[in-house]
């Protein structure tokens, strides 16, 4: 139901935090960080005080094992942290964004970090992108990734990151707030990338993604503006040039093989209110998804529409449950499919607003999309913890294989559980889908974080600006 005026940015439990533009961060996907073969869980917790520098952020690694996730074996990480470089100061956001991909092509994943206010000599909020390289001892050798010297300002607001091979195949994709970056391959731990490139062809973008949109094997952006004054959400573009926008609009992107032809598609999550009743947004927040055909995206292709009054989804769309809100695109099922993961962190539950629910649409070959959809929240029996006032379950989703048993974790932050400090749910992988059956959270102070309030850990999503 409604949002009743909620403010998550400005004032958290007495902390005052800087103002932020429209971003979106995904959840970071898991990586296999030291090469065991198990994917390491990666939980940003930008809010995070360092040596009492307010929200200076930090990075909790939580290590996969055959037993999945356990708290003992965790690496945490800040700007205080050896070899990274700069130096923790208030208000920094490290763990904004982040990012995995194995971007040297040496067989360990590697992850980025995002800083998206750190001053550098390039200005106030200028902001910085940290790689931290995966070796057989983990995440070791630190360096920060190039930006072109007329670089954005607050770059690292939303990071993506993809390698499908060698050189131009491995890119990385850089929000900042008036133009994005986009870098190609090859990479080296010596800081080298093959180019960097500004692109200020769009509108200020929020929201970026990385897929093989056309079937060629070399990954494509996919990206999501701000806010325009004329529309619910943002303008959504696969195509970086002005007036090359898709019909449609969002505030966040991911994509996926959704019908298995072997194109990624592409997937944006609109929670915003329509402005306009049947020309922009839908009341509750709704999904948008485009086909990826050998041609890419046509830039006049009518996307497919997907809300809470789909056939097949549950609930029912209310004014400022905010579906679309966190978004990933994964194979839950093993079915060859992708699966749509959808945030509703404002969903009410019964009299208790903004709890927060997980919506998983199951991909099809052919069937209309949202057949055989299924929900979690902290109601769920098997999930730990219950539902309360703003808790925002659903602030950010991510999946991957934590205990190599080739069924993927679904990962489900809060932004708003215990006093903002935040949590991640994991719920196991299950015969045909992930289970509320042996899941479990990880709170901040479980992971050694123990400040009072503010941490957010799992990221805040796009609860700063919806």
């Amino acid at each position: 139901m409604g949002r009743g005026g909620v403010v998550v940015a400005g004032l958290i439990a007495g902390t005052l935090l800087p103002a932020v533009p429209a971003a979106a961060v995904h959840g970071a996907v898991p990586g296999d960080f030291n090469g065991d073969g198990y994917k390491d869980a990666v939980l940003p917790a930008p809010g995070t005080n360092v040596s009492g520098k307010e929200a200076a952020g930090a990075v909790v690694v939580l290590y996969g094992s055959s037993s999945g996730l356990a708290a003992s074996r965790r690496k945490t990480i800040t700007q205080n942290t050896a070899r990274v470089p700069g130096a923790a100061e208030a208000y920094d956001g490290f763990g904004t964004a982040t990012a995995t991909a194995d971007l040297n092509r040496d067989g360990y994943a590697d992850l980025l970090v995002s800083s998206p206010f750190e001053d550098t000599t390039k200005g106030t909020d200028a902001g910085t992108v940290t790689i931290l390289w995966g070796s057989s001892s983990g995440l070791s050798r630190v360096t920060n990734l190039p930006t072109p010297s007329d670089g954005p300002r607050r770059y690292g607001l939303d990071l993506a990151a993809l390698s499908t091979g060698s050189g131009t195949r491995t890119q990385v994709v850089v929000a900042g707030w008036d133009a994005l970056v986009h870098v190609k391959g090859p990479f080296s731990k010596s800081s080298s990338v093959g180019s960097a490139e500004l692109n200020q062809n769009t509108a200020s973008v929020g929201s970026v993604a990385l897929g093989d949109l056309d079937g060629d094997t070399v990954p494509d952006p996919a990206v999501a503006t701000v806010r325009l004054h004329d529309i619910s959400g943002g303008e959504i573009y696969t195509e970086l040039a002005y007036g090359k926008q898709l019909r449609g609009n969002g505030l966040i992107t991911a994509t996926g093989d959704i019908n298995g032809d072997g194109y990624d598609d592409l997937v944006a999550g609109d929670p915003d209110e329509p402005k306009v009743e049947g020309r922009d947004g839908t009341k509750g927040g709704r999904v948008l998804v485009w086909y990826g055909s050998a041609d890419g995206i046509a830039s006049d292709v009518q996307p497919v529409e997907i809300t809470q009054n789909t056939g097949g989804v549950p609930g029912g769309s209310e004014t400022g449950d905010a579906f679309g809100a966190a978004l990933a695109v994964t194979d839950l099922n093993r079915d060859g499919l992708a699966d749509i993961v959808v945030g509703a962190p404002y969903e009410d539950l019964g009299s208790t607003q903004r709890a927060g629910m997980v919506t998983v649409i199951p991909g099809r070959a052919s069937d209309a999309l949202g057949t055989g959809s299924y929900a979690f929240t902290q109601n769920t029996s098997g999930v730990p913890g219950g539902a309360e006032t703003d808790d925002f379950f659903g602030t950010t989703v991510a999946a991957g294989d934590v205990n190599k048993d080739g069924k993927p974790e679904l990962f489900v932050s809060a932004a708003g559980e215990n006093n903002y400090t935040g949590g991640v749910w994991v719920l196991p992988g299950g015969t045909s889908r992930p289970t509320a059956s042996g899941s479990r959270v990880f709170t901040a102070r479980s992971i050694g974080l123990t400040q009072a309030n503010g941490t957010l850990v799992g990221g805040n999503g796009l609860l700063e600006v919806i």
